[in-house]
C-alpha cells in the first residue's frame, strides 16, 4: 500500500518533462532535461522495488542537481527508499530536510505521514517478526513522538488523505503509551511511591482518554490516594470509576477486576477492532 501512495505521488504528470529537445543549448534547460533523465531511471527503480538502486540514483540526483522540481520530489522517494531499506536515521534525516526546505509544498502532508511512519516503526528490529512485541516495555520514547507527529499532521492538513490512518494510529500509539505508564504506576504502587504510582495514573486520565488500560489506571489513582490518606480525592475517583466502568459486587472497586479488559463488544467488526486496539467497547 505505502508503495502505491508514493507511487501516486510521484509520478505526477506536472513532474514530467514534454517536448524536450536533447539538443537544446540552453544550459539551464539541458541540466532540468538532465536531472529528468536521472530521476526518471531513480523512479523505475523504486517502482521495480530495487530499494538500492534507488537510493543510489536518488542520491546521485541531489549531488548533481540539488535543486529544481526534480530535487524536490526526489527528497521525498528518497525518503521512502531509505524507509523501505530500514535505515531510519537517514530517512528522518531526509524528510526533515523536504519539510525545512519545501513547507508550502503540495506533498507536504505526505511529508509528515512518512515522518510519522518512520518514527512509529523505529523501534522494531528483526525479533518484532519472529516474537510478537509488546511496546509498552520498551522505551517509549518513539511512541510518543510519532503520537505527536500524527497529530500535528491531523491539526495541519484535516482534510488530508493521510489523515484517516493517522488517527488509527494515534488510537494505538494511545493504548500503548497508556499501557506503559499504568505498568509504571503499578511498579511505584508495589514498592510504596504513591505519589510518583497517582502522578502517573493522573497523566494516563489526562492525556489518554480513551484507551483500553484505563479503568486500572483510575483503580490505581484510588488506590494510591487510599494509601496517602488523602479520602477526599480517594472517594472522587471512585465516583470517577463508578461513573464509567462496569464495578464489582455492590459497586466496589475490585483489583483483579480493573485489570480486566471488560468488553462490551458485540458485533464480529467491534470484536477485531477491539483485538487490534484501534477501538474499546466499554460496559456501562
Amino acid at each position: 500500500m505505502m508503495l502505491l501512495l508514493i507511487v501516486s505521488i510521484s509520478s505526477c504528470s506536472s513532474l514530467w518533462p514534454f517536448g524536450k529537445d536533447e539538443e537544446e543549448k540552453d544550459p539551464e534547460i539541458a541540466a532540468d532535461d538532465s536531472a529528468a533523465k536521472l530521476y526518471k531511471k531513480a523512479h523505475q527503480s523504486l517502482n521495480a522495488r530495487d530499494f538500492t538502486g534507488a537510493v543510489e540514483q536518488f542520491e546521485l540526483l541531489q549531488s548533481r542537481y540539488p535543486f529544481g522540481r526534480y530535487a524536490q520530489q526526489g527528497l521525498l522517494e528518497l525518503t521512502f527508499a531509505y524507509y523501505k531499506q530500514n535505515n531510519v536515521e537517514q530517512a528522518l534525516s531526509t524528510v526533515n530536510r523536504f519539510i525545512q526546505l519545501n513547507p508550502q509544498h503540495p506533498s507536504i502532508d505526505y511529508a509528515y505521514y512518512m515522518k510519522g511512519l518512520i518514527t512509529f516503526d523505529s523501534g522494531k528490529n528483526l525479533i518484532h517478526y519472529v516474537i510478537k512485541r509488546d511496546p509498552s516495555n520498551n522505551d517509549p520514547t518513539s511512541l510518543r513522538e510519532a503520537f505527536d507527529i500524527f497529530g500535528l499532521l491531523i491539526e495541519k492538513y484535516p482534510k488530508s488523505e493521510y489523515a484517516d490512518d493517522a488517527k488509527l494510529r494515534m488510537i494505538y500509539l494511545r493504548n500503548e503509551l497508556a499501557e506503559y505508564e499504568v505498568k509504571v504506576a503499578r511498579f511505584y504502587m508495589k514498592r510504596g511511591a504513591y505519589v510518583a504510582s497517582a502522578n502517573r495514573a493522573k497523566y494516563v486520565m489526562e492525556n489518554y482518554q480513551g484507551a483500553e488500560i484505563m479503568p486500572e489506571a483510575v483503580y490505581i489513582l484510588e488506590q494510591a490516594y487510599i494509601a496517602l490518606g488523602i479520602e477526599d480525592l480517594a472517594n472522587d475517583t471512585h465516583r470517577i470509576y463508578a461513573q464509567n466502568y462496569q464495578t464489582g459486587k455492590g459497586g466496589v472497586i475490585d483489583e483483579k477486576f480493573a485489570q480486566e479488559n471488560h468488553t462490551c463488544a458485540e458485533s464480529l467488526l467491534e470484536k477485531m477492532l477491539e483485538k487490534l486496539k484501534l477501538r474499546t467497547y466499554y460496559c456501562n
